[in-house]
């Protein structure tokens, strides 16, 4: 039997049947935990049986991919321990916080530094005796009877996403030493995989914390970003008080005939958090300049033309001035690693000149404007004058906008900042959460192709340089900002997928990106699709689908 292994051609005996039999060996020696493969651009288990032909491809910590199998097992070990040590406790995994995910237990159950270290010697109890991790797969009708028999009713916490999704006939647990739960995706073999982690005491609850995947050999650093928790807890005591938790009350509500209050819920939320941004700007005296950053598709530009709107109501007039203009020239500007053109970092601004133009326009001076001409390189002046008047604000967004180089001379009093970005808090069901990144990357794969004339895959291609410049340039100065705010809505996933999926199934195994187009996929299958007939042309998220009221020319 041949297989193609690292691009080349390798010949097998019949006598190996699975992944793990085949690279046994390398797979416990290797320092990045090796804990998945790809079979032809699809994520599976160790387990996998290989086949002529096949194209694998050994996952460690250091993708992507790995690092999401990792976590999975370490919050399934986390669960598994919970359950052995507080049988009658309901843990719930909130959200992701730095090379950790935070937890909490239902019921406002509080966690205590005594629970924390027998969770901790149970977990590591749990992995030192490296218990097989065993899917099994039932039809609806024997999970139906398995859960009875168990006397585990499945609800919005537990299962009942699986028995109702309409794509699938049948449905999968993990079993664990007499342990069972279900997660998203694919598990390591065995809980021995699961190494390196840890739990310690966080606010009422605690986190999970793992290796980052840029050093897999060590337990990654937890830097606590107070505002950033703040915005994510608020939102999610928003929703509970709505009985918003999960997909399942979502789709509820869509099937109950409910779509139009979910809405208009969701978009007067977000219409008070932007007054109330716009009246904290205007009693803030001395305030010129407004930044706004945030990573891809947060719907920065329509959340600025909102506040532009408010702030009007307000009596100051928001004037718009973009970053693009400001490029350095083209002998001047940076180059990455590769020796090509940088410009995405700082230092391909002409910050000295940015600088000057804004203090002489919060002076009262008035400017001529640069037009930066990217084909040749180089800024031009075309008689376009800007004056800034006592009633008027200088707007501006970019990737920059929260790293004070980029208004260095300005005094501070001036500067009013905000981070923006799509904080989900909706989870799946108890265990499995919906990535902010994840909702953020179905907006972009919807945008780019309604309005930029891009395909789903180019979209996955060009993410993982998009995710590594907001993690250089945006991610390290969130706390910076004066304000944050949280531009997702309970319901757009609902809107989104039906989208997103048909482009997503576009891509086939022949491509790399097919792993990540096919897990989209099936956590899409989940939300029930709603009508958009009820969504304001004024929403964020019409700069995705389209009919929105507001010019982005």
């Amino acid at each position: 039997m041949k297989i193609i292994y690292q691009g080349k051609e390798v010949g097998l005996q019949k006598k190996i049947k699975k992944v793990i039999d085949m690279f046994g060996d390398s797979i416990r020696i290797s320092p990045k935990h090796v804990i998945a493969c790809k079979l032809n651009n699809e994520v599976k288990s160790l387990n996998y049986e290989i086949k002529e032909g096949d194209n694998v491809e050994l996952l460690d910590i250091t993708s992507k991919d790995g690092m999401q199998v990792y976590i999975r097992g370490a919050l399934f070990i986390t669960s598994m321990a919970m359950k052995e040590l507080y049988p009658n406790a309901k843990l719930i995994v909130n959200y992701q916080l730095q090379n950790s995910m935070f937890c909490e237990l239902l019921n406002d159950e509080s966690i205590t530094e005594e629970m924390i270290e027998k969770l901790r010697e149970k977990i590591n109890e749990i992995i030192a005796n490296d218990y097989p991790i065993v899917k099994k797969e039932m039809t609806k009708q024997e999970a139906e009877e398995f859960f009875k028999e168990k006397g585990i009713k499945h609800n919005n916490l537990f299962g009942k996403l699986q028995l109702e999704n309409k794509n699938k006939d049948y449905v999968s647990e993990y079993f664990c030493n007499g342990y069972f739960n279900y997660f998203y995706g694919v598990m390591p073999l065995s809980t021995g995989y699961i190494n390196l982690i840890d739990v310690c005491k966080y606010k009422n609850g605690f986190i999970v914390r793992y290796p980052n995947r840029s050093n897999p050999t060590e337990i990654g650093e937890f830097k606590e970003s107070k505002k950033f928790v703040a915005t994510l807890q608020e939102y999610d005591q928003i929703w509970n008080l709505m009985k918003i938790n999960t997909v399942d009350d979502i789709n509820k509500a869509i099937r109950s005939g409910k779509s139009k209050d979910l809405v208009l819920v969701s978009e007067a939320l977000q219409e008070k958090k932007i007054a109330e941004l716009a009246d904290k700007i205007t009693k803030q005296r001395g305030i010129k300049i407004v930044l706004i950053a945030g990573p891809s598709s947060s719907s920065k530009t329509t959340f600025a033309k909102r506040l532009g709107v408010q702030l009007k109501i307000n009596g100051v007039n928001p004037v718009t001035i973009g970053t693009d203009n400001y490029f350095v020239e083209r002998a001047e500007t940076p180059r990455d690693e590769n020796g090509d053109y940088d410009f995405e970092t700082i230092d391909a601004l002409d910050l000295k000149l940015f600088n000057e133009h804004l203090t002489k326009l919060i002076n009262g001076e008035t400017i001529e404007m640069p037009s930066f001409d990217f084909k040749v390189g180089t800024k031009r002046y075309n008689g376009n004058m800007l004056h800034l008047d006592e009633d008027e604000v200088l707007i501006i967004e970019g990737i920059h906008s929260l790293n004070d180089r980029l208004t260095a001379k300005i005094p501070r009093k001036n500067k009013f900042k905000i981070y923006i970005s799509d904080l989900t808090v909706l989870n799946l069901d108890a265990y499995n959460r919906i990535s902010t990144t994840d909702t953020r990357l179905v907006r972009r794969i919807v945008r780019d192709y309604n309005f930029r004339g891009y395909s789903a895959l180019q979209t996955l291609e060009r993410w993982p340089s998009v995710n590594a410049g907001e993690n250089k340039n945006i991610f390290p100065f969130q706390e910076e900002a004066d304000a944050m705010f949280n531009s997702s809505l309970p319901y757009e996933l609902c809107v989104l997928s039906k989208y997103a999926t048909p482009l997503l199934k576009k891509i086939d195994n022949s491509h790399p990106e097919y792993a990540e187009a096919k897990r989209i996929i099936s956590f899409l299958e989940y939300f029930d699709s709603m009508d958009e007939k009820y969504i304001p042309n004024n929403s964020l998220l019409r700069e995705f689908i389209g009919g929105s009221i507001f010019d982005y020319e």
